[in-house]
């Protein structure tokens, strides 16, 4: 099990649509938005780490509205 932040930037205007949208990704636990660099931090879990890049890059990056991303994978340290 892999579990991720992806650290999210919306365009003006689309945030709430956009969150509605990844919100209803599988693998998309939860959607905190923020003040600062990035509009939203995704929490997400995935098998592994090709699932995780479905998730990231097929399913999140491409969700209108979504002008960038950063993805934080969990290591587990500690």
């Amino acid at each position: 099990m892999v579990n991720a932040m992806v650290l999210t930037r919306f365009m003006v205007g689309k945030e709430k649509k956009a969150i509605e949208e990844i919100k209803k990704i599988p693998g998309v636990l939860e959607v905190k938005t923020v003040f600062g660099a990035w509009d939203a931090v995704i929490m997400v879990t995935a098998d592994g780490l090709k699932e995780l890049a479905d998730v990231v890059v097929d399913r999140i990056r491409c969700t209108d509205g979504v002008v960038g991303t950063e993805t934080l994978v969990e290591v587990g340290i500690g």
